[in-house]
């Protein structure tokens, strides 16, 4: 028997907001996150590019300082997201063997790895921190998870790039179908706003230029967009089933109803420009979920401002819907948020689960000229959605040729 997965809490922090319902707010207001770096070591290196969607709202704000010197910001993050969705979730009263944790990022602990380096060099080894390895691990966001909530179902952690925490809402997805656990922190977490990074994406004519004018500088869709903004942050989802929420009251915000994940094969950076991987994602989702190409009423597109990936998604979804495409309302958030890596996709699934709640499909900013090889309903302004049940998809395309899709559903009233 097919169990009903439902969303019963939602935790975010990033360029926009330290909450869930700040993130919305400001999203919905149209608000820019990316700015001037103010670092010393942006200067120092000589970087090309000179800002980033930084998360507003600093972990040592908010953890403490004794819990945060044992974390990687990366799992900071993860752990200020999670603790909002439990709390936000009610708390949900679940034995420990029937809670499950499915988070994941795209790189994990760098800041700790490479700062490990240099006091390696600098100071030898005896001063490099006992903690280091268990600090640095992609998988540490998860472990840490499960010691905070007492999560002994499992702790699995996905590294696929740009589309990590989307598959991690679909394993926890298939854990809960599959009967491992009745709840599930699931989401996904990033910090690497690094000179590293930095100086490599831009080296790789990825991202942005803009340094004169940074709130401006991601545009997806807009035919002078240059290349995307780096950010950072995290978003927690608890998942699971209806049965178990409603047998504890638990508000809904709405429906997981299944996913598709695919790999291009084409290139270890780029996505294959017929989008056959793309749009194959796209479909499985759509046949998980038990819906059509005419039923959805929004998209989230992965849309990340580069001058290739943006066409690139434009045929994939053209693949699947044709020319309704032109007619369904999409938003491309990143444009506010910057792009979280393996975080982002946790981000845009509250983002849309939050759009059909509503029944508006949030606003794309800095939306110039539009590329006509672009033409997606994108806009400046809130979209509404309509009425009855809303369907959703959000995407997530990442390094590798890793394709992941998610469907939802509004709340049942």
């Amino acid at each position: 028997m097919t169990k009903r997965i439902v969303v019963t809490g939602i935790g975010a922090t990033s360029a926009i907001g330290g909450t869930a319902p700040d993130n919305w707010s400001n999203l919905l207001a149209g608000m820019s996150g990316t700015r001037t770096l103010e670092h010393d070591w942006v200067q120092q290196y000589e970087l090309p590019v000179t800002f980033a969607a930084e998360a507003i709202v600093r972990p040592e704000e908010v953890l403490p300082r004794h819990e945060a010197k044992r974390l990687d910001p990366s799992s900071q993050f993860a752990l200020i997201a999670a603790r909002e969705a439990w709390e936000d979730a009610g708390s949900p009263e679940v034995a420990p063997e029937r809670l499950g944790i499915d988070f994941a990022t795209g790189i994990g602990g760098l800041w700790t790895l490479l700062d490990a380096w240099d006091t390696l060099r600098e100071k030898g080894p005896r001063r490099v921190m006992p903690l280091t390895v268990p600090m640095l691990m992609p998988n540490a966001a998860a472990g840490n998870l499960s010691l905070q909530f007492h999560a002994r179902a499992y702790a699995q952690t996905v590294v696929s790039a740009c589309a990590s925490s989307t598959e991690s809402i679909l394993h926890a997805f298939h854990h809960l179908q599959e009967g491992l656990a009745d709840v599930v922190i699931a989401g996904g977490t990033e910090s690497a706003i690094h000179p590293i990074t930095m100086a490599s994406f831009a080296s790789a004519q990825a991202l942005s230029r803009r340094n004169d004018d940074p709130a401006h500088a991601s545009r997806p869709g807009a035919i002078d967009r240059d290349g995307f903004v780096m950010g950072e942050g995290a978003a927690a989802l608890i998942l699971e089933t209806e049965e178990h929420a409603k047998a504890r009251g638990a508000k809904i915000y709405g429906y997981v109803l299944g996913g598709g994940v695919t790999a291009d094969a084409y290139h270890i950076t780029g996505n294959d420009p017929e989008g056959s991987g793309a749009a194959r994602a796209v479909t499985q989702a759509l046949e998980e979920a038990g819906i059509t190409p005419d039923q959805i009423a929004h998209i989230n597109a992965h849309a990340t401002s580069t001058p290739v990936g943006d066409p690139n998604e434009y045929v994939a979804l053209e693949r699947v819907f044709g020319d309704r495409l032109k007619e369904i309302p999409v938003s491309a958030t990143k444009a506010s948020t910057g792009h979280l890596l393996g975080g982002t996709g946790a981000l845009e699934a509250i983002f849309t689960i939050l759009a059909l709640r509503d029944r508006v499909a949030p606003p794309t900013i800095n939306m110039t000229e539009p590329d006509p090889a672009v033409p997606f309903r994108l806009s400046g302004d809130a979209q509404p959605l309509g009425e009855g049940t809303l369907y959703a998809i959000s995407n997530s395309f990442g390094f590798g040729g890793h394709n992941a899709v998610v469907a939802f559903a509004s709340a049942e009233d």
